[in-house]
């Protein structure tokens, strides 16, 4: 087994049977307000660790335990297989292992802690990036290369599409990437403090996200543009409308614009905590779909709605 599937199996074995029953044509009308329909429900992460046991022994069926039982209403995707994010060797490794966590690097070479009896998402211990020159050294695997796109295949696309799945692609988070390789210390400060290296690594890692989409959605358009970010906590996000604008905005914007002038129609963020201070700006380098809106961090979808309408 593969250290990261084997630091995740704990995580992995959680997963819950996922029915897809909405088609790809209904999903994208009522996301963009082309029809009305019924609501979309669905469960992304399944039960927290423990859980299941829990259900078990208060008599649970299998289908309960499994979620099959319960009425979902979700659209199924399919990944367009390109790749526009980091690329290199594997550097996976195990370091330790206790009763309590794993320790481990992952493909980056980035160690990381997992704790094995909550959900929780990996500790970072150490990052790649602190300067210049260790941007340097790994910033050939940001490189575009035809290699990124290999796997594509537009016939399995087209079946899948035909299927009514709804066709997606990734690209690195501009806030997200950057406290991958740096820390959220590092990444909120660069903004300030280095701002020519912050916008060298990502004039690097979007254009090769934008050279790779280039070539993909000239033979196999997408529906949905994603990109993950988690860049905001419960105190607010970690860049401001001034940093996103300045360095996330342009980079998104031109991403977005490519693959929606060849059919694209949701851009979709991933991001935890309070965005509202930033969120008339994601909209504005393209974003029209996002998620989670957390109530503790004061993420009122009501409220949102009413604010941003169809924006």
């Amino acid at each position: 087994m593969k250290v990261m599937e084997y630091a995740m199996s704990a995580h992995r074995s959680l997963a819950i049977h996922r029915e897809v029953n909405v088609r790809r044509e209904e999903y994208l009308d009522l996301m963009t307000f082309k029809r009305p329909g019924k609501v979309f429900f669905k469960e992304v992460f399944g039960p927290l660790v423990g859980l299941r046991d829990e259900w078990k022994a208060q008599g649970a069926t299998e289908d309960e335990l499994s979620w099959k039982a319960f009425r979902f209403r979700q659209a199924g995707t399919h990944g367009l297989g390109v790749n526009t994010s980091w690329r290199g060797v594997d550097q996976s490794a195990l370091i330790e292992e206790t009763s309590e966590h794993l320790v481990y690097r992952d493909a980056r070479g980035i160690l990381q802690k997992i704790f094995k009896k909550s959900s929780s998402l990996p500790l970072p211990l150490e990052h790649p990036v602190h300067d210049r020159a260790s941007w340097e050294r790994i910033k050939e695997r940001y490189a575009d290369h035809p290699e990124r796109n290999a796997r594509l295949d537009p016939a399995l696309i087209e079946r899948k599409r035909n299927d009514g799945l709804v066709i997606t692609a990734g690209i690195p988070g501009a806030y997200d990437e950057v406290r991958v390789l740096c820390g959220n210390e590092l990444a909120a400060v660069l903004p300030y403090e280095e701002p020519e290296l912050l916008e060298d690594m990502l004039k690097t890692i979007f254009d090769t996200a934008y050279a790779v989409l280039d070539r993909a959605t000239l033979v196999a358009p997408i529906d949905m543009l994603v990109t993950h970010e988690d860049m905001a906590g419960k105190g607010g996000p970690m860049w401001g409308p001034t940093q996103v604008d300045a360095f996330l905005r342009p980079h998104y914007r031109r991403c977005w614009d490519l693959v929606k002038s060849r059919g694209a129609r949701l851009f979709f963020i991933d991001s935890d905590g309070d965005c509202r201070p930033i969120l008339r700006n994601l909209v504005e380098a393209g974003i029209n779909l996002f998620s989670p809106c957390e109530p503790a961090a004061g993420m009122d979808v009501v409220a949102l709605r009413e604010k941003y309408g169809r924006a």
